[in-house]
């Protein structure tokens, strides 16, 4: 249990790093109702070598705990790998918003979903899930079927994160300025499949200006397309793909695993509110 909790501080500090730095280069004001930590005067751009020393953190304490183990080695390649692949979205990300290459023709769901494959669907639900299973002797090609459903369950994630940016209470997370970055985001990758020829063009006028009345033409546009009755749609259906995966798993073990990361996802006030899904059975597994 020491080891666990050991290893489970070192994803903390890797988050945590990924955060720091996201902020950054996103630049919002707030993430958990505090201000960001770059934005105080006193740290400034500091906040980069914060980062640097909370990921340096994470080799040291493998080092001192785990070196003598012999899951060490596929340790480190794997939070290596997922360290890579999430720098990896963060650049596609990033590209996307680049001021003098901003074009809303190039954002479609494949874009979004390849952003989010490689900047979250790795270090939020599969890493601590295969720590865990690197710690009990078990080996990462044996589970790639659970691989792949904590991988959906994180693309659900993100896209209900996208979702809240426009539509939710911000109680937990950064202030919804998606549209004002011009991020590619779950809800204009749906507009834009979904508008016409007029409403597009308000949509290639109005996406991405900090202007307040330009937030509002686009957020109005969102209700006119009734993008939350798309998203409860999506939702209702991306969690019953998700039971049916997770049932159809040979691991009783792995299986409570993943409905503990299923209740955790599935609870937008849109879901909560739907008779169709069933989320009974799984809270009292």
């Amino acid at each position: 249990m020491f080891l666990a909790s050991a290893l489970g501080l070192c994803l903390e500090w890797l988050q945590a790093y990924f955060l720091v730095l996201d902020d950054m280069f996103d630049k919002p004001h707030t993430r958990r109702d505090h201000i960001l930590w770059f934005r105080d005067p006193k740290v400034h751009m500091f906040a980069a070598q914060d980062g640097v020393i909370l990921r340096q953190r994470i080799q040291r304490v493998l080092r001192m705990y785990f070196r003598e183990k012999n899951y060490y080695v596929d340790l480190l390649d794997l939070i290596h790998e997922v360290e890579y692949q999430t720098a990896y979205g963060q650049m596609n990300n990033l590209l996307t918003t680049i001021e003098e290459e901003k074009d809303l023709s190039k954002y479609s769901l494949d874009l979004h979903r390849r952003i989010v494959h490689y900047k979250r669907a790795k270090y939020s639900f599969y890493l601590p899930v295969a720590c865990a299973l690197l710690m009990s002797g078990e080996k990462l090609e044996d589970h790639l079927d659970a691989k792949n459903i904590l991988v959906d369950m994180e693309n659900h994630f993100q896209i209900q994160a996208d979702y809240l940016d426009c539509y939710g209470e911000r109680h937990n997370c950064k202030t919804g300025t998606d549209i004002e970055d011009y991020k590619c985001s779950w809800l204009v990758v749906k507009a834009l499949e979904l508008c016409n020829d007029d409403q597009k063009k308000v949509l290639h006028e109005n996406y991405g200006k900090q202007d307040p009345g330009c937030v509002e033409r686009v957020k109005e546009l969102y209700n006119d397309l009734n993008l939350q009755g798309v998203y409860a749609e999506y939702e209702g259906w991306s969690y019953k793909r998700a039971v049916k995966s997770i049932e159809s798993h040979s691991s009783t073990a792995m299986q409570a695993v993943l409905k503990s990361f299923l209740v955790e996802v599935y609870k937008t006030q849109i879901f909560r509110d739907s008779e169709s899904l069933f989320i009974g059975p799984l809270n009292s597994s």
